[in-house]
């Protein structure tokens, strides 16, 4: 192992010397504890149960506490805490259930000293009273929290959390009387011990379980928790409701949180999975860790500060079967490989550039903000002074560069996302409503579009698409889908690549079919008059003058050209102008494959979706459905969906985000609405979880949502109260709220309505 630094610090007498170093242990660590003269570390776990002793250059195994030739579960730990005032005392949660103390002063080798066997599952922490010697707290995968005096032989209050497994229990460090509880459905709830009927305060912290919880050791009313949501959240508990003050975004689920000493706003972490290193968080900068230890090759499973008083040394066990001792100064330093800039688009198109400020000044070229909304706004930020940032070592500027208001509103994305129908009605309907609700905001070019779809996927009947090649051009010339179009505007190529049948001595309603861009083109304003020439290409023989009826096309692999006997042709006069080029019942009707223009449709599609137009993309797929949907492959409409449905959360368009999720085919889309659905409900008597479906509770036959206001029975919605469980009709709960701030069941609780 590479050299590390030495590090000494004096705590009132005592010296704190060592540097990072590590022990091998004999088998995987679940949790560790310091005694309190920092000189020892317990370490305990599944297969092991020693103490080690801290010395300046490695640690030294003092104490195997394994004791005998076979020994039980009880020695199978899942928590250890060393008592903080009685450097003899330790305490285990077992696997088993069974809560263990250790006295280190028995003579014997067994240095066990009690058993209490009163939980029916996995005890996942202990915890000893900070100043109550006797006072041990336990909590259980059975739901219950139990306080033992060590001076008795059983527990002497049981706490019911009324909900799922306990996971972490902790006293608090400034009140005699409070501890702290988590649970695995996300709530925390702070109780009494000395009312182990009901708890103090209840909140929901994390979605999902809520692995720890640590009392910070200088402001009293700080608790901060860590979930499987990958989160650290800081809470102020001073205030009537928990407010959430700061949170921490990790990568991983969060294990285990320590508060780091003669620090304010530093915290440690580690994860149940995934990742290995430890991570110290300053809250106030929650983007990227001021310090991180990459020693260990497994999970971290237990940290803790080596010292009540000394923000230096960090102690660790791990799945590796290592033990470590970490010093601050050799941490590594995420800030100096993290990007110095960043960039951000806002939701109505202003962007910001945040940079160092040494970068930007060195921007000759850049123009000050004299009211131009097209120069950005600076904004400088100065170092304070009474901020200690180590690892800030220079100012930074963001420059915001703003959009015109109007051009950059986004007022028709919302109108249209609220006035569009997407399904219910039949497919010529939806067209029409959809293109008129695009005509109304001015955006003629879609309303054109669903125009289109219309005609084809309403209008068209069936013919073998092969047929049809031969009858219409494939042009390569691209034209510009627009809102109209002019005879005058096609280029010269056009006739030379595009084949227009015609028929001799028929008298019939103009009708044209142009296959140029695949796009079917409007014209309605007087344009010159023009001609087009007589044929489109050099004839192979005679047109014959009276053509038979209209025979089957067959395909020919060695002409793309089509003779005269092979097929009637359209005759083609000139006009001034002609309208949209609209198709002749009596001509394509029931002629028209209904996968034709698929290709085209295809093509608009992505289209829109290139110049940004997400709506019209999704819109158009789910109006369309089957018809279209097998021409675009799925991993294209799923980024179609996600950024459309991005976008309607963004202006909290929730209820129509969720209609596009239900409308989806896409598996990976219409999971999007089935997470998080399950609802755990408990009974308003007995505070014990629903297990039926119906309205009576199973345990105390009562009926489980009565309203506290009529006292009848809530079958539609029901508001309740986190607070005390009480509740009922919305209607009513408003109503009483507005003249009295007291729960209308007469409990005395201070409901709030939000």
């Amino acid at each position: 192992m590479e050299k590390m630094a030495r590090v000494s610090t004096a705590l009132g007498g005592n010296t704190l010397t060592g540097r990072t170093m590590f022990c091998h242990l004999d088998a995987p660590a679940n949790a560790i504890s310091v005694c309190r003269d920092a000189a020892q570390v317990v370490v305990a776990g599944r297969n092991i149960f020693k103490i080690y002793s801290i010395e300046e250059e490695q640690f030294v195994e003092k104490l195997n506490l394994r004791v005998g030739r076979k020994p039980s579960l009880n020695f199978s730990c899942a928590d250890v805490v060393w008592h903080q005032m009685d450097e003899n005392l330790l305490a285990t949660a077992a696997t088993n259930g069974v809560v263990v103390t250790w006295n280190l002063g028995k003579p014997s080798r067994n240095k066990q000293d009690q058993l209490f066997t009163e939980h029916k599952r996995t005890v996942n922490k202990v915890c000893f009273h900070p100043t109550e010697v006797y006072m041990l707290l336990s909590g259980s995968q059975d739901g219950y929290m139990k306080c033992f005096d060590l001076r008795k032989k059983d527990s002497v209050s049981t706490f019911s959390g009324q909900s799922e497994s306990v996971r972490d229990v902790q006293f608090s460090i400034r009140d005699y009387f409070t501890f702290a509880a988590t649970f695995e459905n996300g709530n925390v709830q702070l109780w009494d011990i000395r009312r182990p009927d009901r708890y103090e305060r209840m909140f929901t912290a994390h979605n999902g379980p809520v692995f720890c919880c640590d009392w910070h050791p200088e402001d009293r009313g700080w608790l901060a928790t860590g979930g499987r949501d990958k989160m650290v959240k800081v809470w102020d508990m001073n205030t009537t409701r928990a407010k959430e003050i700061y949170c921490v975004q990790t990568i991983a689920s969060v294990a285990r949180v320590k508060w780091r000493p003669e620090c304010k706003h530093h915290i440690a972490t580690c994860s149940m999975m995934v990742d290995h290193n430890i991570y110290v968080w300053d809250v106030r900068r929650p983007f990227i860790p001021s310090a991180m230890f990459e020693e260990h090759k497994d999970v971290t499973t237990g940290i803790v500060w080596r010292h009540l008083h000394d923000p230096y040394f960090l102690l660790s066990g791990s799945k590796d079967s290592t033990l470590y001792q970490h010093i601050f100064k050799d941490a590594s330093q995420p800030i100096d490989r993290a990007n110095p800039e960043g960039l951000c688009y806002s939701l109505y198109g202003d962007l910001a550039f945040a940079a160092k400020e040494s970068l930007i000044s060195s921007d000759s070229n850049r123009k000050p903000y004299i009211g131009d909304r097209r120069h950005p706004i600076f904004f400088k930020r100065k170092l304070d002074p009474t901020e200690q940032f180590e690892y800030i070592s220079s100012s930074s500027a963001l420059s915001v560069f703003e959009t015109d208001v109007e051009s950059g509103s986004m007022d028709w994305f919302v109108h249209t996302a609220k006035q569009y129908a997407l399904a219910g009605r039949p497919l010529a309907e939806l067209c029409d409503h959809n293109a008129k609700v695009a005509k109304g905001l001015d955006r003629n070019q879609v309303a054109q579009t669903w125009t289109m779809l219309r005609i084809i996927y309403s209008s068209l009947g069936t013919v073998s698409s092969t047929n049809l090649n031969h009858s219409m051009g494939k042009g390569s010339t691209t034209l510009p889908l627009m809102n109209s179009f002019n005879l005058k505007d096609i280029p010269s190529g056009l006739g030379s690549e595009s084949r227009l049948d015609r028929s001799k001595g028929e008298s019939r309603t103009e009708n044209i079919l142009m296959d140029s861009s695949s796009t079917l083109i409007n014209n309605e304003a007087e344009e010159q008059e023009y001609s087009l020439p007589q044929e489109a290409f050099p004839l192979r023989h005679e047109i014959v003058d009276n053509p038979s009826a209209l025979d089957h096309l067959q395909d020919k692999a060695d002409s793309p050209h089509v003779s005269g006997n092979e097929a009637e042709t359209v005759s083609l006069t000139p006009v001034e102008s002609f309208s949209l080029i609209s198709i002749s019942h009596s001509l394509y009707e029931n002629r028209l494959p209904s996968d034709f223009f698929n290709p085209i449709v295809r093509d608009t599609l992505l289209f829109y979706a290139e110049q940004g137009d997400v709506q019209t993309a999704v819109s158009v797929l789910i109006v369309l459905g089957d018809r279209i949907r097998k021409e675009i492959d799925e991993q294209t409409q799923e980024h179609w969906y996600t950024s459309y449905i991005d976008l309607l959360q963004r202006f909290q368009l929730w209820n129509i985000s969720n209609e596009v999720i239900k409308l989806s085919t896409c598996r990976a889309i219409n999971c999007l609405n089935q997470a998080s659905t399950t609802l755990h409900i408990n009974c308003s008597n007995c505070k014990r979880p629903m297990s039926n479906r119906g309205w009576i509770c199973d345990r105390c036959r009562q009926c489980a949502s009565m309203c506290a206001v009529c006292h009848h029975v809530v079958k539609g919605l029901f508001v309740w109260c986190q607070g005390c469980s009480h509740g009922g009709h919305l209607q009513h709960i408003m109503k009483w709220l507005e003249t009295s701030s007291h729960c209308p069941a007469g409990c005395g609780h201070l409901c709030e309505y939000t």
